[in-house]
């Protein structure tokens, strides 16, 4: 059976399996529709987190940024998974003894202010829609090669199909076809990743075959793929940094600190029954990330042997061998995958100095030496464009996988970024429709008028996200850790004041969140545009790209989550201190007993 029919018919398996499980689970009522009834069980719902997690950024673009960035792409496990692990034992178990709906709602009673949840809200639907264009731009990825359409195209389709599953089920249905999202993804994910490791270090476990000796060279693989991209005019995997050793400090807490103040992933621990089972549910849903997270790095080291060899088939058995003329492969002799991919734009090829090769190497190198070989030899260039979203997508057909193979990866990629956009989407409509419109605007909308708010509100997002996914401001991760900066600079103080200090005042909160977010969203937008639209960047005024210490965009989150702490621990010093009943609410909520809900319904 050819390639194409393959996908389609394990891509549209998949789907099928997603829309029944919708329509099956269907939410009737608003609890079921926002947090499932609160009846989930704690690994149905531990795997359903899990899912919710590993987005678009985690399944496609996290192992192909690392593939680049070398060592310096472990931030992003390290901030991701250090940052869950700190949002479910330090923040989650406390929110859901609170037992609300959503963050906003949360922020709103511990600091008795519709002014708080209303900041709340804003911070995030901002947080929120960056988060979703990352997952566009994956879902652009995945579709544009399983329809073998162009990426734009992947991307309309992807908000229809976000938008219909999403509106269907609620968090109810949302929350059971996770559960088989996961399946999919996860198997996607590690088959592909046994074959390879088994072909390129004959050990089966990823894991241990990124320390293993690689069959060819006989050394291991990290330094044969060392030796690979050194010999091409790049820096050494191993030892590449994001820019200082501050920003990549800077960034890995931004990235922590953004993922415990994420709402889409907080609202699924309202969904179990008990704190006792937030705990529990918290947990199993480490085991389930742990396989994805311990797999990447290995994914993306054997990505980028895999494509340099295919480029320069010799270049492991004699180095010197890419200098010659028929070093490197003729593009009329490019494997099929290639052609594939060119056709989504996300791979393109530039013939610079008319030889009919593909040159594939770092044509910015600083090594003198390299760069007189590659004058000598003719070079006029870099030849080839990947785009680092494919490398996960791509990996199965670089290393000539079974077409099933390749079929199940196509439906991983789609699985990750569907399950994400749709959590993301229902956080935008319970903060639209319950914690704006009920809360603040229409406390006396009908359970049925709430419900169709939220469905509005998530129409908006889709079309927002889905414009600006077609020019998104970086690739799929890195968008996405602009998110997670926005939420840490933002929502995370909040959070976290409102649980462990009982004299944080509204006003000291308030004054954060602003303070917190202004700040961030200023250095971003300095750089990315305004509201991420090309042309509106504005650099040059704040002296500069990453003007401040050298701290880039993405890393900036920390930066404003410090700004937030000082100007609401300032604020809080000279203005009135909170009711009695407040600081005994948090009292209540601190001591790890019971799982009873405590009340905070004191709006003044």
């Amino acid at each position: 059976m050819e390639l194409q029919t393959t996908i389609y018919i394990i891509v549209g398996l998949t789907f099928a399996l997603y829309i029944g499980i919708a329509i099956w689970a269907r939410a009737g009522s608003t609890s079921e529709f926002y947090v499932a009834g609160s009846g989930v069980n704690p690994v149905v719902n531990g795997m359903a987190t899990a899912a919710d997690w590993m987005s678009a950024a985690s399944f496609i673009s996290m192992a192909g940024l690392i593939a680049y960035m070398g060592y310096g792409g472990s931030l992003f496990l390290m901030g991701w998974t250090g940052g869950y692990v700190l949002l479910a034992l330090l923040l989650a178990p406390y929110l859901r003894k609170f037992g609300k709906f959503t963050v906003p709602q949360f922020i709103g009673d511990r600091y008795y202010s519709k002014g708080a949840s209303t900041i709340a809200v804003v911070c995030l639907l901002v947080a929120s829609i960056t988060y979703i264009i990352g997952q566009m731009t994956g879902v652009g990825v995945a579709f544009s090669r399983f329809l073998g359409v162009s990426n734009d195209t992947g991307i309309y389709i992807g908000m229809a199909i976000v938008f219909s599953y999403a509106v269907f089920g609620g968090m109810k249905g949302i929350t059971y076809t996770q559960v088989a999202q996961y399946l999919v993804l996860i198997t996607a994910y590690i088959i592909p990743a046994i074959f390879i490791s088994l072909a390129l270090t004959g050990n089966p476990l990823p894991q241990l075959g990124l320390g293993a000796d690689n069959v060819t060279s006989k050394t291991s693989l990290l330094v044969t793929l060392n030796e690979v991209i050194q010999d091409l005019g790049f820096n050494e995997y191993t030892t590449q940094l994001p820019g200082s050793k501050l920003n990549m400090f800077v960034y890995t807490l931004s990235l922590m600190i953004g993922t415990a103040g994420l709402p889409h992933v907080i609202i699924r621990f309202f969904t179990v029954k008990s704190v006792a089972d937030a705990r529990s549910s918290a947990g199993w849903a480490l085991v389930f990330i742990a396989l994805l997270y311990t797999t990447a790095p290995a994914v993306a080291a054997m990505a980028r042997l895999n494509l340099h060899t295919t480029m320069n088939p010799t270049i492991i058995q004699d180095p010197a061998s890419i200098f010659k003329p028929d070093g490197a492969i003729l593009n009329s002799e490019r494997p099929d995958w290639m052609k594939r991919w060119e056709v989504t734009g996300l791979l393109k090829w530039e013939d610079k100095n008319n030889d009919g090769r593909i040159q594939y190497y770092n044509d910015k190198s600083t090594n003198a030496e390299f760069n007189q070989k590659a004058e000598e030899a003719g070079w006029k260039g870099n030849e080839l464009s990947v785009n680092r979203d494919i490398i996960v997508m791509a990996n199965p057909e670089i290393a000539m996988l079974p077409n099933w193979v390749i079929a199940l990866v196509a439906a991983g990629g789609l699985a990750a970024a569907l399950s994400t956009a749709a959590g993301l989407l229902m956080a935008i409509s319970s903060a639209v429709s319950h914690d704006l419109v009920k809360n603040v605007f229409k406390p006396d909308i009908s359970e049925k008028g709430e419900l169709m708010t939220g469905k509005i509100a998530m129409a908006v997002s889709v079309v927002l996200a889905g414009y600006l996914g077609l020019n998104p401001p970086g690739f799929a991760a890195g968008t996405v850790a602009l998110a997670f900066g926005i939420a840490g600079s933002s929502l995370f103080p909040a959070i976290m004041m409102g649980i462990f200090s009982k004299k944080m005042n509204k006003s000291g909160a308030m004054a954060g969140m602003v303070a917190g977010l202004g700040v961030t969203l200023f250095y971003v937008f300095a750089h990315k545009g305004i509201f991420f639209i090309q042309g509106t960047s504005y650099v040059d005024l704040i002296g500069g790209p990453n003007s401040f210490f050298g701290i880039t965009p993405e890393a900036f989150g920390a930066i404003g989550a410090g700004i937030n702490f000082i100007v609401a621990f300032a604020v809080d010093k000279v203005t009135k201190e909170p009711p009695e009943h407040i600081q005994q609410m948090v009292e209540n909520v601190r001591v790890p007993r019971g799982s009873t809900a405590v009340t905070g319904d004191h709006y003044h």
